[in-house]
């Protein structure tokens, strides 16, 4: 299940040669981003160790009726030491899932700073961003809307593609929708780029 690596980041000659959409999994250490990733490959839950490098794994999300969509999701270790590394993960993605924890409130601020960090970063502008509020099986877990709040998402760059959802790794709820929203807001910004492109 997945890989340890913490020198092997997504490059083009390094990604499986198949059709689909790229996207990078981030957030603070704990925050559940393995969890989610097996509840939708595996369709239950999964106790993980903390992620030292990283995890991919290719999964298909029905998109209603018989058409469904392939993420190449890489779920990248969230420990402060390995925070810098992201942004080699992060490049060129078609998406980016922020995962942060709601129940546990006094780290959002922490979770607010690397978010913004990252969106910054010159190789994700616009790139949409789906931020996940986890846990939301578990007492006192903020609702999706606090957590918007508290992580200031409409003041990102790309704050037009971006949503929050709440979710939660041990029954799944809100994992469909989101990804549903998340591959709506890529769809949407590849038609962007593309009637940039038709214009110059």
């Amino acid at each position: 299940m997945g890989n340890h690596l913490t020198d092997m980041a997504p490059t083009a000659s390094f990604l499986p040669h198949f059709q689909a959409l790229h996207v990078v999994v981030i957030g603070l250490d704990s925050a559940g981003k393995t969890s989610l990733l097996y509840r939708l490959k595996f369709k239950e839950f999964v106790q993980s160790v903390p992620t030292k490098g990283f995890n991919t794994e290719k999964i298909r999300v029905p998109l209603g009726g018989s058409r469904s969509i392939t993420f190449q999701v890489w779920d990248v270790g969230g420990q402060e030491k390995l925070r810098p590394l992201w942004r080699s993960y992060t490049r060129r993605t078609d998406g980016l899932v922020f995962v942060v924890d709601a129940a546990e409130a006094e780290r959002l601020e922490e979770a607010k700073v690397e978010l913004h960090r990252i969106s910054r970063a010159s190789d994700n502008q616009g790139v949409p961003v789906l931020v996940l509020a986890n846990k939301q099986d578990q007492p006192g877990a903020l609702s999706a809307a606090e957590v918007e709040k508290r992580l200031a998402v409409g003041e990102l760059a790309a704050a037009p593609l971006t949503h929050v959802q709440g979710c939660s790794a041990v029954d799944g709820l809100g994992l469909q929708p989101g990804l549903e929203r998340l591959y709506g807001m890529i769809l949407k910004r590849k038609k962007t780029v593309r009637t940039g492109k038709k214009r110059r």
